[in-house]
Parts: structure tokens; C-alpha cells; sequence
């Protein structure tokens, strides 16, 4: 039989109260936790103050592919690809970080975030699984998140190439001029 680590369970914790106040889905904690699902289910009503959503996760890649959310979750991707080549975070730790920086970079802007960290934590696994993929847009260079098998040549991101509609009205996250 192992020893438990008071130091590694308190880890464990510390994580899993991290993902709890980002508004992780309690899957997310399963999965990047070593945490009984009792104990994460009384750890997020102790943090939250209320019982975690029930459903089940995202699991279409199409999402991340439409408009406005394809250029938040590449803003995402590309700062959490930067995070892992230049430092030595465990992924979930890695995902953590590049959420909040994405997450400041928005406010900054003044833009409601559309992506939440387990959105977020979903697309990092469509990528290390090549559901999706970055691709380099042919006209500004910028990376953005892709269909897996992309023709890099000529594509053109969301931001180059808008939709017709885009940005026309305030009910679609557009911004109206007066």
C-alpha cells in the first residue's frame, strides 16, 4: 500500500480549489485531480457555496470553429502554447495561467470573455487529441485554432476575413456606433 502524502493531497487541494474559483465543471476536477468525487463534491460546495452544475461537458469541436468564439479560444491557445514552451507547468497548471491571461486580456479590451476555463481545458484536449489544430492565416500571420487537416495556404482567419454580419448588432456581441 502507497503512503499518502500530506504535502501532495494538500497540492491536490490547493488545485482543485484554484479550478473550483475559476468555475471549472466538476468532471474537470476528476480528471485533473487525484481527489475522491465525494471530496471534490464537498470541496466545491465548501468553495462556491452551491452543488456544481450537472450535464455533460462541451464535446463538439464546431463551437470552438464559429466567429467570435474561434478568436477568443486562438487568443487562449496561442498564450497557453507560449506558457507551456517557456516554462515547465504541469498542463493543468499551464491552462490555469494562460486562462486568467486570457481572461485579463479581455477585460482589458473591455469584452466579456466567451470562453470559460472548461471550454478552455476542452479545447487544449481536442488539440493534444488532433481533433483541432492552429493554423497560420495566409494574409496576417496570426495563429488561430483550425479544423484538424486545414489547408494552411489559404486560409484566412476570422479577423481578415469577417462574415458579412459580423459586429452588426449589440445582441451578437457586436459594437454599435452612434
Amino acid at each position: 500500500m502507497a503512503t499518502k502524502s500530506v504535502l501532495n493531497d494538500s497540492k491536490q487541494v490547493a488545485r482543485a480549489v484554484a479550478l473550483i474559483n475559476l468555475g471549472a465543471r466538476l468532471q474537470v476536477l476528476e480528471s485533473e485531480t487525484d481527489l475522491s468525487y465525494e471530496r471534490l463534491l464537498r470541496l466545491y460546495k465548501e468553495v462556491a457555496g452551491r452543488s456544481p452544475s450537472k450535464g455533460q461537458l462541451p464535446f463538439s469541436t464546431e463551437w470552438f470553429l464559429t466567429w467570435q468564439p474561434n478568436i477568443h479560444a486562438s487568443l487562449f491557445q496561442n498564450i497557453y502554447q507560449y506558457l507551456t514552451k517557456v516554462s515547465a507547468l504541469e498542463d493543468i497548471d499551464a491552462i490555469m495561467k494562460a486562462y486568467k491571461l486570457y481572461t485579463e486580456q479581455i477585460a482589458a479590451c473591455g469584452v466579456e470573455p466567451l470562453l470559460s476555463i472548461t471550454r478552455a481545458w476542452r479545447l487544449v484536449k481536442f488539440i493534444d487529441n488532433s481533433m483541432l489544430s492552429m493554423t497560420t492565416c495566409s494574409k496576417c500571420g496570426g495563429h488561430f485554432v483550425s479544423e484538424a487537416y486545414e489547408n494552411s495556404r489559404n486560409f484566412e482567419c476570422g479577423l481578415c476575413s469577417p462574415p458579412a454580419r459580423a459586429g452588426k448588432g449589440a445582441a451578437s456581441g457586436g459594437i454599435l456606433l452612434h
